[in-house]
């Protein structure tokens, strides 16, 4: 329920801009159909979730590292916003950058569409769970042991943003991307993805920004916020 009541805070300027999404989890690609399952606990691969499990947990022994970490774990729209204000080098804000502000919030309520079915149909266990250990971000544990596991949401999210944001930036194209992947990374090292869960969500969320660009409302909305891009870096 704390998890909740946060979310729906942290998602408030996002409903705000974009009221509902713009295509249903039924017209957002199915990985169901179009990915591997989530590997089998007697499979090589799992061996390698179980590796990478544990080399996130080593990563926490680095500060700076599990202070990202902590600061990806948030779920909402502000953190995006912030983290990748970095790579881009100006701030997204609703209201510095309204039109780049807006393009993000519907593309990522959108695209996150991209996770409801696989989610429902795999129910994978989460990691944390699996061991019985805790995670470095105990306010998201209880509510999301009832959440399958794979792919995983903050990453589509954050390679998602990444994608958009190389569009605005292509000369920051290496930085923004980085940034994506470690957002990716983050959630192994907090403990709540696999590996697998990790890299399935980053081509689910490639599948579902080649879909949403196919939508002429987010086109418009792309225009804009190339054009505020244009004109905020010159």
């Amino acid at each position: 329920m704390k998890r909740l009541i946060l979310s729906v805070l942290l998602l408030l300027p996002l409903l705000v801009v974009a009221q509902e999404p713009l295509l249903t989890p039924q017209q957002m690609p199915n990985s169901v159909h179009f990915l591997p399952p989530p590997p089998d606990t007697a499979s090589a691969h799992f061996r390698y979730d179980v590796s990478q499990y544990r080399w996130g947990k080593a990563q926490r022994a680095d500060s700076a590292r599990l202070a990202m970490a902590l600061r990806d774990a948030v779920w909402g729209l502000q953190t995006i916003c912030e983290e990748y204000s970095v790579p881009v080098g100006f701030s997204i804000t609703e209201k510095e950058t309204p039109a780049i502000y807006r393009m993000l919030c519907t593309a990522i309520l959108s695209t996150d569409q991209a996770r409801v079915l696989p989610k429902r149909h795999y129910m994978r266990i989460r990691p944390y769970a699996f061991f019985g250990e805790p995670t470095i971000y105990p306010a998201d544990e209880a509510e999301l042991r009832t959440d399958g596991s794979y792919p995983s949401g903050h990453t589509i999210r954050g390679w998602v943003a990444a994608l958009l944001l190389v569009e605005l930036c292509p000369d920051k194209a290496d930085a923004i991307l980085a940034r994506g992947y470690e957002f990716g990374q983050s959630r192994v090292i907090a403990g709540y993805h696999w590996q697998s869960d990790v890299d399935a969500a980053r081509l689910v969320a490639s599948a579902a920004v080649a879909r949403i660009h196919a939508d002429k409302r987010f086109q418009k909305l792309m225009k804009k916020a190339k054009r505020e891009a244009r004109r905020v870096r010159n």
